[in-house]
């Protein structure tokens, strides 16, 4: 599994390329911790190239709810394929965090004062 972010205009990105099962989410923790701690309020992760994703992958997202809502950070996810949306959906994690579509409903969420 491959990481990498970006960032667009109050978005920092980070792409998630591969399989995110126990020994790549630690990369991935990283990444997030790393935007937490630098205060990016707009954490946005692109799935489009994620292929799989474990119960540690899951597990990433879950750890930092709490954080995300102590700090006002806005985490939205975009580009699942439909078999890692069946498992998001199947755990019910669809209604704990923001999934869209695409890249272009998450920017227009960041940008709705309201989120």
């Amino acid at each position: 599994m491959e990481i990498s972010t970006s960032h667009e205009g109050s978005m920092h990105i980070i792409a998630v390329n591969g399989d995110l099962d126990a020994s790549s989410s630690i990369v991935l923790d990283r990444a997030i911790a790393e935007a937490v701690s630098a205060s990016k309020h707009n954490i946005v992760i692109d799935c489009n190239q994620l292929n799989y994703i474990s119960s540690a992958g899951l597990g990433v997202f879950m750890s930092y709810l709490q954080d995300f809502q102590d700090k006002n950070i806005s985490l939205l996810l975009f580009g699942l394929n439909e078999k890692v949306m069946n498992v998001f959906e199947i755990l019910g994690l669809d209604q704990l965090l923001t999934i869209v579509p695409s890249k272009e409903e998450a920017r227009m969420l960041v940008n709705d004062p309201l989120l």
